[in-house]
């Protein structure tokens, strides 16, 4: 019974000594609270005023680099569509109008010709990657430091940045039609005034011919003689070039020999006999 007790004693005294230096903690975070970010050089150095922060009223500082929420400053925007183009979760939208002609310049002097009727992102949908930042060429879409951006409702998550109403849109889109159709008419116009005005060809109509006495028979022309044929013919200027005819090879036959004469001795082959080298005998060792 006495070391139950013994154990409740020991329980107490040492919760109580944690206790204590909690509170002593608790106590010099509220006396010198210096919020310092993760990033910081003296952040782990110094050993009072880390604790929990009173969020949202007090907060740490990001990092610059951080990936948070998207932000786009619609008056750099020339609308290229490329930020659209590489994000790999298709969370940006464009609508884009263009303009007949140049109607305002970004912070960097780069001219605007397209209207953004419709610009929202997604944020529901996005996986801050950065790759719509670093194609942007204007650099207006940033990722912001505001990483709390919870609401209640998923289609919260879509930010609208273009400014146009719906009555601007309409003129916007009423103006870029009147100019291609007027720029197709001038175009179709300068293409007819530089066509060459075709010439009517001349219709070679055949001569009539004079009806022929009835009863008349067909006169034949007689066909010039050899001779004659070469004494229309004018003289050649150049003289022919001799041509080289070359000599007719003729197969040399040998005469065929006639029956019975294949016996003859001149007539076979002949061949030289190979003279035979005698053997020895044989021991009776078998040695030669």
């Amino acid at each position: 019974m006495s070391g139950y007790f013994k154990n409740i004693k020991e329980a107490f005294s040492t919760m109580s000594e944690g206790l204590k230096l909690t509170f002593g903690y608790l106590a010099d975070a509220r006396k010198s609270r210096t919020p310092i970010g993760v990033a910081d050089e003296k952040y782990f150095d110094a050993d009072k005023g880390i604790v929990t922060l009173e969020y949202p009223y007090e907060s740490l500082p990001v990092p610059d680099n951080a990936r948070y929420r998207l932000h786009n400053e619609i008056d750099d925007c020339i609308v290229c569509d490329k930020c659209a183009k590489v994000c790999p979760v298709d969370c940006i939208e464009i609508d884009p109008i263009l303009a007949p002609e140049t109607f305002g310049m970004t912070s960097d002097g780069t001219p605007k010709r397209i209207h953004a009727a419709k610009f929202d992102i997604d944020m529901s949908k996005c996986c801050f990657c950065g790759l719509c930042t670093t194609v942007c060429p204007t650099e207006c879409l940033t990722m912001t430091k505001v990483y709390d951006f919870s609401e209640f409702d998923v289609n919260d998550h879509v930010y609208s940045f273009a400014e146009m109403s719906l009555a601007e849109i309409a003129q916007k889109r009423k103006e870029l039609a009147a100019f291609e159709e007027k720029k197709a008419a001038a175009k179709a116009a300068k293409g007819d005034s530089e066509r060459e005005p075709v010439k009517a060809k001349a219709v070679m109509r055949p001569k009539p011919m004079a009806p022929k006495p009835a009863g008349a028979k067909p006169v034949m022309k007689p066909k010039p003689a050899a001779n004659e044929e070469q004494s229309t013919k004018p003289a050649e200027t150049e003289k022919p070039r001799p041509v080289m005819k070359k000599p007719a090879m003729k197969p040399v036959l040998k005469p065929k020999a006639a029956d019975g004469e294949t016996d003859k001795p001149e007539n076979k082959p002949k061949f030289k006999p190979r003279p035979m080298i005698p053997k020895k005998p044989k021991d009776d060792n078998g040695d030669k």
